[in-house]
């Protein structure tokens, strides 16, 4: 038995969560990204070089949280959410290849068909940053089981929450920083800190005042002031169509309740147009670029010949071995 065992079934069956670490400056950074749950217990993700932050607070701070929430794509009517509180590593080592993490990318073929496409000779020169990856293991302090993400939904939401069309979460105030990113989602997720500085993770209905964003917290969320995001993120059924944004600020507390007061926002695949696609291709480059000079190293020869074997089984089916 391990703590994940509680939900393994819903754990297994979302494509995304949302991951947490804590940057420099002690902010909650929290992303989505997908998960491969391990018969030991830990949980495995992994980053690219070109997004190689979370990876640097890891190894500079090991306390993360997952949050599992958006049920988009599982296949599951009624997830519960479930909260992963625990400590992470990352080794320095580049992985070029998917051993190691078989399993993982075995996963991501099978649920997001079109990465498949990335292994093409055409595209190879485009998306080798994409395969120069940073492996990084949770193992699990605490789980919390919450209730699913459609209670949170406001009363006559249509569509599926997060999903593009539905109803806005912040209305008026327009002028707050994050209005515009956080009006096409009915909810967020807020990251935060408890009063040993762990990161939380919690989802909430943001509601816009004239100072900030006013957040629900969970009764087993034990947040404290500080330094804190919102995050809001969609995909679809195929992990494609995917979008992100940070709103970051600090976390109050009020005669109403937990206040977010907004000082940045953050889209680090831009806001959707077709150019941003063409500068998110550079900046990977140029990060990653600057990854390898800083501890100057050279490039590691991406295995291509392996990822397509697991690309491959993934169509079919197959399992990794």
């Amino acid at each position: 038995m391990t703590l994940l065992d509680s939900a393994p079934e819903a754990l297994d069956a979302y494509r995304t969560c949302e991951f947490v670490t804590l940057g420099r400056s002690g902010t909650p950074l929290a992303w989505p990204t997908a998960v491969s749950r391990r018969e030991d217990g830990t949980l495995l993700l992994t980053t690219s070089l070109a997004f190689a932050q979370k990876a640097l607070n890891v190894r500079r701070d090991g306390r993360v949280a997952l949050l599992f929430s958006d049920p988009t794509g599982s296949g599951l009517d009624h997830a519960p959410q479930i909260f992963v509180g625990g400590r992470a590593r990352c080794p320095e080592e580049i992985m070029a290849g998917p051993q190691g993490a078989e399993e993982y990318w075995r996963m991501l073929f099978e649920r997001q068909p079109h990465s498949r496409a990335y292994l093409s000779p055409l595209m190879r020169p485009l998306m080798q940053w994409y395969y120069l990856r940073l492996l990084i293991t949770v193992e699990p302090e605490s789980v919390v089981v919450r209730a699913p993400l459609a209670e949170l939904s406001a009363p006559g939401t249509p569509g599926a929450p997060g999903a593009a069309g539905a109803a806005a979460a912040v209305t008026g105030t327009e002028q707050l920083p994050g209005a515009a990113q956080l009006s096409g989602f009915p909810t967020a997720v807020l990251a935060a800190r408890d009063a040993t500085g762990a990161p939380l993770l919690a989802r909430t209905r943001p509601r816009s005042t004239p100072a900030g964003y006013l957040v629900d917290v969970p009764s087993d969320c034990s947040v404290e002031r500080g330094p804190a995001t919102l995050l809001v993120h969609r995909h679809d059924a195929l992990l494609n169509h995917m979008y992100n944004a940070s709103v970051r600020g600090d976390l109050r507390r009020t005669d109403a309740g937990w206040l977010l007061v907004p000082s940045a926002v953050v889209e680090p695949m831009g806001s959707g147009r077709p150019v941003d696609a063409f500068r998110v291709l550079r900046r990977t480059k140029r990060s990653t670029d600057r990854y390898l000079e800083r501890r100057g190293l050279q490039r590691p020869k991406v295995e291509w010949d392996r990822f397509r074997a697991l690309a491959g089984a993934a169509a079919h089916g197959e399992r990794a071995s």
